[in-house]
């Protein structure tokens, strides 16, 4: 019997496929080590995404697929995660305090978006990353009444700390007024409002800072794509025609203005009768999974229309907390890996790893 070589084992594992990445570990450049013989195997993975609740699984797999293709039974996977700071647009570089930032958008207003964000985040930090939210909705502002957060934040010097929940750093326009007090404010307030609230909080070496952007395609969006630095956006749709169209013009906004987007995800895709079970699309079916064809961008999936989300987001304990182990939370939970997965495979930025070189004159 031939000996085994790394080569070998890298042709078994070319034909792996990471199913949040959707290509192989290969190409995806996640393998760090091969070390084989003729009696045992081991291999060093890490990941550019957080996978706390799959580690154990796909390592497993990974194995699995070595043994049975070498015969070597004495194989060894050692599987990790390491976020990267990843690019952004030209002309800006990523802020001081924060990895990635990814804008979760919708064309139109009801489709669930602020719901998702907030669940996106905390998936996001169950799966082991550091994550934080930015409720950039200075009008209507709903992240403090989902996280179950209220009261002014604490000012230190020149900075504003972040308020914490369920170990998501937050920060909203919400928590600096009274919930009665309307923003009567034209375009450069609110704009000048989103940029001091992200630049002024103090985010503790977040891996991730999702903001939550108010729906449609003005101001705040317009600002958000030229002088914040971004490093991916998700779209949230329903199935619905009106809700498709809107989201298609802010699909195109940011490819516009060099912004990838991560992936859809299709809200309210169907209705599961409380009492009897049954199911039923009531705004459509496969919309979604048409404009991820149309547009080339991942339909990274599909929540249900479902009560218990609403009522759980109301009460201050949204879904990926109050419900961990229900199918809705392992849906974001799934949905969360992937866009981390999408994002992984961007161009990484490389900014900090060189010196800033200062010329004195003496």
């Amino acid at each position: 019997m031939a000996s085994i070589t790394k080569s070998d084992v890298e042709n078994v594992l070319k034909q792996f496929i990471d199913p949040n990445l959707g290509v192989d570990i290969v190409s995806a450049k996640t393998i760090k080590q091969i070390e084989a013989d003729d009696t045992r195997i081991s291999v060093k993975i890490v990941l550019g995404y957080p996978a706390n609740s799959i580690k154990a699984e796909l390592a497993e797999a990974v194995r699995s697929a070595i043994s049975n293709s070498t015969g070597i039974a004495d194989v060894t996977v050692d599987l990790s995660s390491n976020i990267l700071s990843h690019a952004v647009q030209k002309n800006l570089k990523p802020m001081a305090g924060v990895k990635n930032i990814i804008a979760v958008a919708s064309g139109k207003g009801g489709v669930g978006k602020s719901t998702t964000a907030v669940n996106l985040a905390l998936a996001l930090s169950a799966e082991g990353a550091r994550v934080g939210i930015l409720d950039a909705d200075i009008y209507g502002p709903s992240q403090p009444t989902m996280l179950g957060l209220s009261g002014k934040p604490e000012v230190d010097g020149q900075s504003i700390l972040p308020k914490l929940a369920y170990g998501v750093q937050s920060m909203s326009i919400g928590y600096l007024i009274d919930d009665d007090t309307p923003m009567i404010w034209r375009g450069p307030m609110v704009t000048g409002a989103l940029q001091q609230l992200l630049n002024d909080t103090r985010w503790d070496k977040l891996d991730y800072l999702i903001i939550d952007l108010p729906p449609g395609t003005g101001d705040i969006q317009l600002t958000l794509a030229q002088q914040i630095p971004v490093s991916g956006a998700v779209i949230v749709t329903t199935p619905q025609d009106i809700a498709l169209l809107d989201a298609q013009r802010g699909l195109k906004m940011f490819e516009k203005v060099s912004v990838p987007v991560l992936g859809i995800i299709e809200n309210m895709s169907i209705h599961i009768c409380s009492n009897c079970g049954h199911e039923e699309p009531i705004f459509g079916e496969g919309g979604a999974l048409k404009m991820s064809e149309k547009y080339g961008v991942d339909l990274l999936g599909s929540l249900p229309l479902d009560i218990h989300i609403r009522e759980q987001a109301d009460s201050g304990h949204p879904t990926v907390v109050a419900d961990p182990k229900g199918r809705s939370a392992q849906i974001y939970r799934e949905i969360a890996r992937k866009l981390a997965g999408r994002l992984a495979l961007t161009s990484k930025d490389y900014s900090a790893k060189f010196p800033t070189i200062s010329i004195v004159n003496n």
